[in-house]
């Protein structure tokens, strides 16, 4: 850029980098076009899991009892699927597996661990979107984690304010802002250009690996040059318009329910809006602050490591009873909604889950996991066996053939799962 010769190695470590963003805000081509249900799908992980207890109910097929913590959604039985005996083949390393969570790569605590690419991710590159944000990535509670990763195993950045996410969605620039904006696209578009040229004075050099892995990067280039310009024809469209300001950020470390609550909010305000149909959203409290619930005494984190104490067990019930409530309210949210003759919940496959089983003993096996909406013939407790595990990948490539993408692989799957149906 300034002259300088560029040794390759670095080159293409740099260009590796620039490769780590899969996929901008953009409109696929033709997608309009199109004349299909919209398809969404939220994912929300909770990385401290829950009491396996008070989760799974007994019972299996339509016949299930509720459990306690499914009572938080008893009026939405006949819309959610629970299942057991899921988890991710080979994936154990205590909390640090929520990285895998979406991934089902294997093995997080290895030396020179590398993920893979997240459902949502997968989705969005194989489908492209007709929607301002093709997806969200979002976090309840501090640190820098994320649901998302891109094709090279990187990690996509989560927002954690719901004021910042409010904004991106809803919040028109002046017109100023938005030439500015324009004018910084148009700056991507020529680094584009300036990468081509060197791709291009390295590619008479290289030896046969090498040029094939360079034209695998100039490819990508020209795909992210024509999403900085379809980026560029939506930044002078008008944002839609909703009926509710601007929240205010809860920066209490204690407020996990109400900041679960706003993340919900927004996240269903993008899906009514049309504003992107595929979602993440983490629930973590490993920085393990107090919940600020009546009865809670201790840190959250804590409490999961005390489950055999009574008085512990009830605090940690009070926490995940207030968690599996906000997930319900986010139900009855899209379900009051309706778009062609359906529910947004409908057309919405809600996940729940996490990438615990047992969070106090660090166990990644049988994980609680639960499925909503989404046009499937809910309704049940579909039970695998719980000490030899189903891969959870199975019910990713389920929900991705539900969503249109044409594959008959994900990760560790060994094919879509069974038990579940379309309606």
């Amino acid at each position: 850029m300034n002259g300088k010769t560029i040794h390759r190695r670095a080159f293409l470590r740099g260009a590796g980098s620039v490769l780590a963003l899969p996929w901008l805000e953009s409109v696929a081509r033709g997608a309009e076009r199109v004349s299909v249900p919209r398809r969404r799908m939220v994912a929300i992980c909770n990385d401290l899991g829950v009491i396996p207890d008070f989760f799974f109910p007994t019972g299996v097929g339509r016949g299930y009892e509720l459990s306690p913590y499914l009572r938080e959604l008893k009026e939405f039985r006949d819309e959610f699927t629970v299942f057991s005996g899921l988890s991710h083949p080979e994936c154990v390393g205590g909390h640090q597996t929520d990285k895998c969570f979406l991934t089902g790569a294997r093995h997080p605590r290895k030396p020179g661990f590398k993920n893979t690419i997240s459902v949502d991710q997968y989705a969005a590159t194989q489908l492209g979107s007709a929607t301002r944000f093709p997806y969200l990535a979002l976090r309840v509670g501090p640190g820098g984690g994320s649901l998302s990763y891109s094709g090279d195993g990187v990690r996509m950045p989560a927002e954690e304010r719901p004021s910042q996410v409010y904004r991106s969605l809803f919040v028109q620039g002046t017109p100023e802002e938005v030439r500015r904006q324009v004018v910084r696209l148009k700056d991507g578009q020529s680094l584009m250009d300036s990468f081509r040229d060197r791709i291009k004075s390295i590619q008479r050099e290289a030896g046969y690996r090498d040029r094939e892995r360079l034209d695998q990067f100039f490819t990508a280039f020209r795909e992210l040059e024509q999403r900085l310009h379809e980026n560029e024809a939506w930044e002078e469209r008008p944002k839609p318009k909703v009926d509710v300001s601007m929240p205010r950020d809860e920066r209490s470390p204690e407020a996990l329910v109400a900041r679960t609550r706003l993340m919900y909010d927004l996240a269903r305000m993008a899906i009514e809006t049309d504003s992107t149909r595929l979602i993440t959203i983490f629930v973590t409290q490993q920085f393990n602050p107090k919940v600020d619930l009546p009865g809670v005494e201790l840190p959250h984190h804590a409490l999961t490591h005390q489950q055999g104490m009574k008085e512990s067990r009830e605090q940690l019930a009070t926490v995940e009873r207030a968690g599996l409530s906000e997930v319900g309210r986010l139900l009855g949210g899209l379900k009051e909604t309706q778009e062609e003759g359906e529910t947004l919940l409908d057309r919405t496959m809600l996940l729940y889950g996490s990438n615990m089983g047992h969070a106090g003993t660090h166990d990644n096996s049988n994980l609680p996991v639960l499925l909503a909406g989404g046009g499937f013939r809910h309704g049940q407790h579909v039970a695998f066996n719980r000490d030899d595990n189903v891969p959870l990948a199975n019910l990713y490539l389920s929900m991705l053939q539900r969503l249109g993408v044409e594959t008959d692989t994900f990760s560790s799957s060994s094919g879509a799962l069974t038990g579940l149906e379309f309606v």
